[in-house]
């Protein structure tokens, strides 16, 4: 089966998604509450709508269905007030995946819309996707695609750049997160493990770790 049709066949398999999304946020409630309690419920229809509509009128496309069945059950992630242990304000309760935020409709569009420039040119010259996931809810800089083909990273840090699809669906990737957290081993999906810090699951690379202050109070699943 080709990595098209393998997509093809998990996007009509909403409750394989399901089953995945709901059990990572058992795990998070369990032994990550504070990010758990930073998944927002599900997005309303309006709010969906609203992007599908400004997606389709500057890119003439659709967002893919799965991502919509996912805000059906989260419409995204905020952030909790952790000043009281974060003075420096680290870590973030809702980047509780390896590549950050669940981002919500129309922050998802954001970095696809970002493409154009004020005269109408596409610097992502007419690419397909949208951003399930960034690495901050501005979402214009790093985070994961979904297209057609699946979901890989992009960036725009030093111009537009898109890596090939590193996993099938939005359900292979929640997957692998579990199987990471639950299973490991801890390297499963790259250099940045899990690890817990002030009730919030965060990824890092112990390495080079991205957090400073608090590197000291963040614990490692494995």
């Amino acid at each position: 089966m080709s990595d098209r049709e393998e997509h093809h066949v998990d996007a009509e398999d909403p409750a394989r998604t399901s089953d995945a999304w709901r059990e990572l946020t058992e795990w998070l409630r369990t032994h990550a509450p504070n990010s758990y309690a930073s998944v927002l419920p599900p997005a309303p229809g309006t709010e969906i709508a609203a992007a599908r509509s400004r997606l389709q009128e500057y890119c003439s496309y659709a967002i893919p269905s799965e991502l919509v069945g996912l805000w059906a059950l989260a419409g995204g992630t905020r952030q909790i007030d952790l000043d009281e242990y974060d003075e420096e304000g680290e870590v973030a309760s809702g980047r509780f995946l390896p590549h950050g935020l669940l981002l919500t409709p129309g922050q998802s569009i954001r970095p696809r819309l970002a493409g154009f420039d004020r005269h109408g040119k596409d610097y992502w010259e007419g690419a397909r996707w949208v951003a399930p996931f960034g690495n901050y809810a501005e979402a214009t800089d790093a985070g994961l695609y979904l297209s057609d083909e699946g979901l890989g990273e992009w960036t725009s840090f030093e111009g537009m750049f898109m890596t090939e699809p590193r996993y099938p669906s939005i359900a292979a990737y929640v997957e692998a997160v579990v199987r990471t957290i639950t299973r490991g081993p801890a390297d499963l999906m790259g250099a940045q493990v899990p690890g817990v810090v002030y009730g919030c699951l965060v990824w890092q690379d112990p390495r080079q770790p991205r957090l400073d202050e608090t590197h000291a109070d963040w614990r490692p699943v494995h």
